[in-house]
């Protein structure tokens, strides 16, 4: 079966003066970007609110170390244009949902595809297109599983036409500064599990996180909180584990430091707390002096459906962090701990510390129950699902840009078996799977 190139002339033509808007420059949209200025696409804008971090290199190309801190969308565009500076690209370190990006602002542009990260981005762009009448190409990925799917006004159902499942990915500035959901703080707590016991992983940081974009405006700012290392004044940065193995795994020392000081440090960053509630730290020494009283059980059922009081996950963390010590002691110098929602004390250390830092952000606390079924969950992002999301949408949009919109198809991408690929859209996927070859052999020559 062969595939064809575009032998639509006048389309071919009109990819170089045909206007289109990318939200988001992170791991879908380094790859989008590339495919767009390979295919044709000229005048190309690019907006995301983000800085560059350690986490983002394995799989976000179009970024180096040297980029740490800096606006994706900028050194995307920069990126872009040393292997294509023929592309007329415009970058935007701002948020889409800013007033300033309104129903005018999307009529300039013929197309609009996504790349974000997370719901209510997806649903304000998808309110936007379709106030302006303008084609979206919705995008998304989750471990090995991703979706493409046009969204045409009058044509096809909306981005919130239909119920979505719960978000199994987010932003590592909300996670490690701004939770608003419990999940927020379980995925905090699985990440904290891996610091303090586990193997350390750059893209499961814990700490404050001094780049995020929204608490510094100015990507000069950000770039300089995200490159502070070891000058004069600045503090010695040590990892999470080594400094808790400093203190001998003393669960007071570590409950201090991550629900009173750090805490503390993440209300200085002011700009964080304009539009949201401020967090509230907790200390060892006032909690262990609380009343049992206010602090027993909530509801009735099976011990792991109950929810406890602050002091009584306080007291949870300790004699879990007391555990986990002995097990790591046991295993012999540089040991690891793995993380596994059947084991106790791993699932008593996860419960305690996302539910003490759901009470610092104000939240209603979980049972085990509910800790355990949301722990089991989590998916990582792939770069691979990233690279042949990214083909896919530039297949969809060369349709829509022919106003082929019966021959669009919502896309997904699952994972299976050798003999059982024909249930995976086969044709869509032999002409990406073509079109990132001729791709990847195009880039070679080109950086």
């Amino acid at each position: 079966e062969s595939v064809p190139i575009i032998t639509n002339f006048k389309l071919a033509e009109s990819l170089s003066s045909c206007r289109v808007l990318v939200v988001g420059a992170g791991g879908i949209g380094c790859e989008l970007l590339k495919n767009l200025v390979l295919t044709g696409f000229k005048k190309i804008e690019v907006i995301d609110l983000d800085t560059i971090d350690v986490s983002n290199l394995n799989r976000q190309f179009l970024f180096q170390k040297k980029h740490v801190g800096k606006s994706k969308a900028q050194v995307a565009k920069e990126s872009v244009l040393r292997f294509c500076p023929s592309a007329n690209i415009t970058a935007y370190h701002d948020s889409i949902m800013n007033p300033d990006y309104n129903v005018e602002f999307f009529r300039n542009f013929q197309l609009v595809m996504n790349a974000l990260d997370n719901r209510a981005a997806r649903n304000h762009v998808n309110r936007m297109c379709l106030a302006a009448d303008i084609p979206l190409i919705e995008s998304g990925t989750a471990g090995y599983l991703g979706q493409v799917t046009v969204i045409k006004k009058g044509q096809t159902e909306c981005y919130e036409c239909q119920p979505k499942p719960t978000q199994k990915t987010f932003p590592g500035c909300t996670i490690r500064n701004t939770p608003s959901e419990p999940i927020h703080c379980i995925v905090w707590a699985k990440y904290l599990y891996n610091q303090l016991f586990g193997e350390e992983d750059a893209d499961q940081e814990v700490s404050p996180d001094t780049a995020d974009p929204e608490a510094a405006w100015n990507p000069a700012d950000a770039a300089a909180r995200a490159t502070a290392s070891n000058k004069d004044g600045d503090i010695k940065r040590v990892s999470t584990k080594e400094w808790a193995r400093s203190t001998g795994y003393d669960p007071v020392k570590l409950f201090n430091k991550l629900f009173k000081d750090d805490i503390m440090y993440l209300l200085t960053m002011d700009k964080l707390w304009k539009k949201r509630k401020a967090p509230l730290p907790l200390d060892w020494t006032e909690i262990h002096h609380l009343e049992f009283s206010q602090e027993e059980a909530c509801g009735t059922g099976l011990k792991d459906q109950q929810v406890l009081g602050v002091q009584g996950y306080a007291q949870l963390f300790h004699r879990s962090v007391e555990t986990l010590r002995s097990q790591l002691i046991e295993k012999g110098e540089g040991a690891e701990l793995v993380w596994d929602k059947d084991d106790p004390p791993a699932m008593d250390f996860v419960t305690a510390a996302a539910n003490l830092r759901m009470n610092v952000f104000s939240m209603n606390m979980k049972s085990r129950f509910d800790v355990k079924s949301m722990a089991g969950n989590i998916i990582p992002a792939i770069a691979t699902t990233n690279a042949v999301i990214a083909g896919l949408i530039v297949l969809e949009a060369l349709k829509t840009l022919n106003s082929e919109f019966d021959q669009c198809r919502t896309v997904n991408l699952q994972c299976c078996s050798f003999h059982t690929r024909h249930t995976v859209l086969k044709h869509e996927l032999h002409h990406v799977l073509f079109y990132l070859v001729l791709f990847s052999i195009c880039f070679s020559h080109l950086v």
